[in-house]
């Protein structure tokens, strides 16, 4: 199993390139990757997505390609701004997408680790963000990491490398990423 290399998809951010979401999914997925990780970004631009619209079996090309990503994805690591008490519409729009996975044999997000990443302009969002997002993640049959991750954006602002992450942002980063990793390995030995 060391040659395995797990597929970890990322989504997340906004419209705006470089918001804080953004930056911090692009850290979190350079992390994946130096864990050894073959990792997929599906950033704010990537997932402005026609609104999901369950009627209608047409999808477009952008909406087509996150859902074959999402069918190979060993894991996956969410990235939102905390938008009123919640994830932002963006995000949500494209995770309701996985409906068109209801039917498969591992449907939605089902056998696959999630990490979570809430950025908010202070602390008493991205709590309530945070639970939210476990909640949705729960409700995919997902399996959220123990750590979740709560930037507050009056203290942190990194780019993707992490120049300006503070060391507990950082750490926590870290352990969220490894859960990710670590148990995209296990459940490919379970299913071995």
């Amino acid at each position: 199993m060391a040659s395995f290399r797990p597929y970890i998809v990322g989504i997340g951010g906004t419209t705006r390139p470089g918001s804080s979401s953004e930056s911090a999914l692009r850290y979190a997925l350079a992390l994946a990757a130096a864990q050894g990780a073959d990792v997929e970004l599906f950033d704010g631009a990537s997932i402005n997505l026609p609104m999901y619209t369950p009627e209608s079996s047409a999808r477009s090309e952008g909406a087509q390609r996150l859902i074959a990503a999402l069918r190979r994805a060993h894991g996956v690591i969410l990235s939102t701004p905390c938008y009123h008490g919640s994830v932002s519409g963006l995000v949500k729009n494209a995770l309701d997408y996985t409906e068109d996975m209801c039917q498969d044999a591992e449907p939605y997000l089902d056998g696959r680790a999630v990490g979570l990443i809430v950025c908010g302009h202070g602390w008493q969002s991205t709590g309530v963000v945070l639970s939210a997002f476990r909640s949705i993640v729960h409700a995919l049959r997902g399996w959220p990491t123990p750590m979740g991750v709560a930037i507050n954006t009056l203290v942190d602002h990194f780019d993707e490398k992490g120049i300006g992450v503070a060391e507990q942002s950082a750490r926590q980063m870290a352990v969220m990423v490894g859960q990710v990793i670590e148990f995209a390995r296990c459940a490919r030995c379970w299913r071995v």
